[in-house]
Parts: C-alpha cells; structure tokens; sequence
C-alpha cells in the first residue's frame, strides 16, 4: 500500500448524497475526494428518474435554499413538471419533475468536475482506515491510501448488494453496477452495526411498442414551475407520461406465481420498502382491490425507454412478460430492462448523531440509503448535512443542525438518529408535527439565512432571497395600510374580481383572507404594487392562514424550551434509579442531545421525561453552589 493523498474530507460514493455531499464540503473550503465506483454513473437515477412528490419536494426545495444542487439540476434536466396535492392545503403541495436521466447525470458530473477543492475520482473503497478511535483515510483495492480527517459513507444500495430476478440471483449494484463486497466487512470490524434491506424496480419497456391511445394522457402543468429559487418559473414540459391500471387477470397471474417470487420463496432476506412495495406485495396485502394504478414515464429525450411506476417486481422475466401484456396500452410490450430487486446493507442510523457523524468513530459521517432511507431526496439532504458537517469538524466548528420544527431536514435526520428504522424510511408531509410551517414554497425564507451565515450560500442567491423577503414585506405593509372604505366606487371593484361587498371599512389585508380573493386580483384594482408570482403566493398563504400559522408557532415555542434543555455528555443514565429499565437501555444507545430528543425515544415515558428534568434542575442547583 501507498499514500496517493491526502484530503480534508472523502466521500465514498457520487449518488445523490455523495454528490451533495462533495460540493458542499469543497465550496465551504474542504479539500474533498468523492470516490465512485464508476465515472459513468455519477448521479445515476436507478429507479424513476424523477425528482420530487409528497414530502419529497420539500426536501429538495430546502437543499436549494441552503445552497444545494439538486434543484438546479432537476430545473435544467426536466421533461415534464407538476404540482400536486392542489386540492389540498398549501402544507402538501408538492412538486414533481420527471427528468432526462442522462441528463441529469451529466449535468451534475459536469458540476462536481468544474468545482474547486474537490477531486473525482473512481475508486473501488474496501477499508476505511481508523487510529485511535477516529478516521484516517481509506484503502481501494488497488491497495492505494488517501488519508483525511474525515470520511463521509455515501454507498446507497452497493454494500455487499445482490439483484434478484426470479431465480437468478448475482452480486451486484443497480442497473448492472458492481458491489462493495469488502466494505461492510471493514465497518463491522469497527464496531458499526449493519442491517440488511432491500427495494426493487419496475420492468423498462420500449415506448415504440405501447398502445398509447389505450392509455389516459399526463401531461405536465402548463403553468410555470421551477424546484430552484434562483430558476425563472416556467413550462418546462417536453414529454408526456401515461396512466393505466393493472386488472384481475394481471393480479391472477401474479397470485399464481407466487412460488416464484423470491419475496415470497424466502430468497428475498431484506427488509422492503412499506411505502413503496413490489406488485408481489400489493397483490398479497390488498387482496380485495381490484386494480392498482401505474404510470408509464419516459426515461429521457433521447431514449425509448420507459418507466412502470408502480409495477416494481423481482418476478421471473416470462412472469412479467405474462402480467404487463394484460395490462391496457401494454398488450404488445418489449422488456428492454427487466424489473428486479436488490438486497443491501446499511448502517443502524441510531449509531449516528444529529450531524450524522457516528458516536463510535470520530470523523466518520454517513449519509443517503446507507442510512436506512429511501429515495434520491432524502439522500441528496443527508448528503448535504454530511458534507458541511464534516467541513466544520476539519475546520474546528460547531456542527449544523436543523431542528423539526425549522426543515423537514431536520425531521428526516431526527427521527433517523432518534428512533431509528426498521423498513426503508421515506419521508412524507404526516412526519412533520410543524408542517403548516414547513412549506415548500417558504423553504428560502427559512433557511437562506442559515446558510449564507456558514458560508454555503452564494452572494448570488442571497441577494435574489433579500429582493424576495423584502418584496414580501412590502407587499404584506401595502396590504394593511390600505383602507377599503364601502364606497360605490369599491363596491363596484369588489364585485369586479367576483367577492362581495364590504359593510365597514376594513384594510385590504382582510380582504385577502376570504378564498376567492388573491393578491393578484386584488392588485389589478387597488393600488398595491405589483408583485411575482412566488411573492404573491407567499403573501396569500401566510395571509389566510395566519391564525393556524400562529398556532402552531406557539406549539413550536413550547418544544424550544425541551430542546434547549441539553442533557449533559456525561450522564450516566443506568444510575438514574426513577428511570424504567427500557428508558435507560435506550437512553444510553441513542444518547439524546437534548430532552427534546429523549421524549421522542420509543420507550421513553413522560415519566421518564420528567425524572430526567428533576435530574437535570438538581444538576444546576450543584453547578451552582460549586
């Protein structure tokens, strides 16, 4: 063995972590290393090549406004955006893109590439080199060494991986890829503890050999849309995805072959995705639905391809063949890729603390499906709190955390390190207790301050956010210094945007809470100034709901004073006798932060919550009187 280097900062892997992970640490001034099993696969989107959805929007809006580049990416690569959740509150509304898959993995190589402080480099990892409790480096097969301070995991689903298609089974990473084989040996050896789970993907079928007329039309939202603040909002609509649904006979063909079905057969040992389960699972846990629905998305501009979503499988190749031709639009279809499903393994994500550094090991971070998750977003948000986390320890910084109640980031990293997951862990809007507050289209306002103070944000994007919450300010001023008295004049305006009259005077503020009204139409008739589009959004939503907003900023205040409260490092919790046994084994595994935290533990009372207070206050009283 030979050193080749030596870096601040590596990151082993260049999914969507790994990437996030390495421009975040080389852009807050780390000389950082991301190391790929392979060049040509940098951002690979192995499943739909999608970005965004339910809770997942959220995500990617928020890493945008820390100064990630998922949404960027995501903006210059789509073929077809939607908003959805529209008939819901603006809490859920969530944004979904289908992108280009190659695209997008040559866009973002291109950034990684074109980035100061950061080397690329492919590199098969197999040890991660440890001295006295704390990251060194790593070793490649090659037998080459990189030293560092800190190493980020980033492995997604390649850590001793296995693809499974019916009978045959080989080891491997997605779409064909090899798999680490040595690597898990080497964290094992240290100490970490892994879990074995497992996700799948559906058949990709030849567009050239679908009955499209059969099928129900999807287009994309003519109105304009973008995942990044800093990307013009418009149509960004190329392609076109179809809706089908399976039936009962597609359903009796997979019943019929479930002794083929390595989910079923005992094959399969990991643990699958609740939220996103194989047809096999659909099949067998909702024995009484009659029809699931999918939806057949292209893969790209320059491609046949095209994705099933909804139809994950590890069937046989004959059994997909015989269930997809019973399906509408799909009667005459060609596999181009089989469907199949792959085991992993991964890390217990209660070994981690909030900045995803892990307890045992100093300087080691692990973040994305190496975790315990799901999905390219929730990744992409580790992968981003890793990689400044891990710059900040190089540089002797406090680490950077977000709290529930300040980004759904905050959310997925708590209840990872907190409670742990026993199933592939996909982040959705009913995680979040604050998500009134939470929205996507108010991530900047949230969080561009945060990360323009350490050093992530550009000048760029920070001035585009103050125009933007100075605008907003403005707009919210115009609103409740104008008065609308009940003249002929207003009357006859009001009843021009369609609302009805006014008895008394009143601001034009609360003529902006009833529903039909909107700043826009309120503008084109009152002198207000004229405002963007996501300026006006944002006015109107904090508008109407500001008594449900204020609320849960109360709620929110009274979980600050717990999460303030920090628990001393030292604390021994098996002396705490008024403790229950279980609080104390899962105390003293997780080793919460603050009592916030702890009374989030499975396990953990109110009683134990409050037998902890005691012991802290009697703390205080002690530091006191010394």
């Amino acid at each position: 063995m030979f050193v080749v280097d030596t870096y601040d900062v590596i990151v082993v892997g260049a999914g969507h972590a790994g990437c996030e992970a390495a421009l975040a640490s080389a852009r807050l001034g780390a000389r950082t290393l991301v190391a790929t099993l392979n060049l040509d696969n940098i951002a690979l989107m192995p499943c739909n090549p999608a970005v965004g959805g339910p809770g997942k929007s959220h995500l990617v809006r928020e890493i945008d406004a820390l100064g990630g580049e998922m949404g960027i990416n995501t903006d210059k690569t789509c073929i077809q955006m939607r908003m959805l959740n529209t008939g819901k509150g603006p809490a859920v509304y969530s944004l979904r893109a289908q992108s280009d898959k190659k695209m997008y993995q040559m866009t973002m190589t291109q950034v990684l590439e074109n980035q100061d402080n950061l080397d690329v480099k492919q590199l098969m990892i197999t040890d991660i080199q440890i001295e006295n409790g704390a990251v060194t480096g790593v070793v490649t097969e090659m037998g080459e060494v990189y030293k560092a301070k800190c190493v980020i995991l980033a492995t997604g689903t390649y850590l001793k991986g296995k693809i499974i298609t019916g009978e045959c089974v080989y080891s491997g990473g997605p779409m064909g890829q090899r798999s680490a084989e040595d690597l898990s040996d080497s964290l094992l050896a240290a100490g970490i503890k892994l879990m074995r789970f497992k996700t799948g993907t559906p058949a990709r079928v030849d567009r050239r050999t679908l009955r499209t007329e059969e099928m129900q039309k999807q287009e994309g939202d003519e109105q304009g849309h973008a995942f990044s603040f800093l990307s013009e909002r418009k149509n960004r609509n190329k392609e076109c995805c179809w809706l089908t649904f399976t039936n009962e006979e597609t359903h009796r063909i997979i019943r019929e072959n479930l002794d083929r079905a390595p989910m079923c057969n005992g094959v399969i040992q990991g643990v699958g995705p609740r939220y996103c389960p194989s047809i096999e699972s659909k099949i067998v846990r909702f024995a009484d639905k009659k029809r699931h629905q999918l939806f057949v998305e292209p893969e790209g501009e320059m491609t046949e391809e095209m994705y099933v979503q909804g139809m994950s499988t590890s069937l046989p190749v004959d059994v997909q063949y015989a269930f997809l031709r019973t399906i509408p639009g799909l009667e005459d279809v060609r596999i181009m890729r089989p469907g199949y499903a792959i085991e992993y393994d991964c890390l217990d994500p209660t070994q981690l603390t909030p900045s995803l550094e892990t307890k045992a090991i100093s300087g080691l971070f692990s973040a994305g499906q190496s975790n315990g998750t799901s999905g390219y977003e929730e990744a992409a948000a580790q992968g981003l709190m890793a990689g400044i986390n891990a710059a900040r320890k190089v540089q002797g910084k406090e680490p950077f955390i977000l709290t529930r109640s300040e980004a759904y980031i905050g959310v997925l990293i708590d209840d990872l390190v907190t409670k742990g997951t026993e199933e592939p862990y996909r982040m959705m809007t009913s995680r979040s207790e604050y998500r009134l507050i939470l929205r996507q289209d108010n991530a900047d306002l949230r969080l561009t301050q945060k990360g323009y103070d350490i050093g992530l944000v550009t000048q760029e994007r920070y001035d585009a956010f103050i125009e933007k919450k100075e605008a907003v300010e403005a707009g919210l001023e115009a609103l409740k210094a104008l008065p609308v008295t009940p003249t002929k004049e207003n009357q006859e305006k009001l009843a021009s945007i369609g609302t009805a009259p006014v008895r008394t005077g009143l601001k034009a503020y609360d003529l902006l809470r009833r529903n039909e009204v909107t700043y826009h139409t309120l503008s084109q008739v009152f002198p207000l100034p004229q405002l963007a589009d996501d300026v006006c959004e944002e006015i109107e939503i904090m508008v109407k709901y500001e008594g449900y907003i204020n609320r849960q900023l109360e709620q929110v205040e009274k979980m600050n004073r717990l999460e303030q409260k920090l628990m001393p490092e030292d604390i021994v919790y098996a002396d705490i006798d008024t403790l229950s046994g279980e609080a104390r084994q899962k105390l003293d595994a997780i080793r919460p932060r603050s009592l916030g935290q702890a009374s989030r533990i499975s396990g953990v009372s109110p009683a134990d919550i409050t037998a902890l207070l005691i012991v802290l206050e009697q703390r205080q009283r002690e530091e006191k009187h010394v």
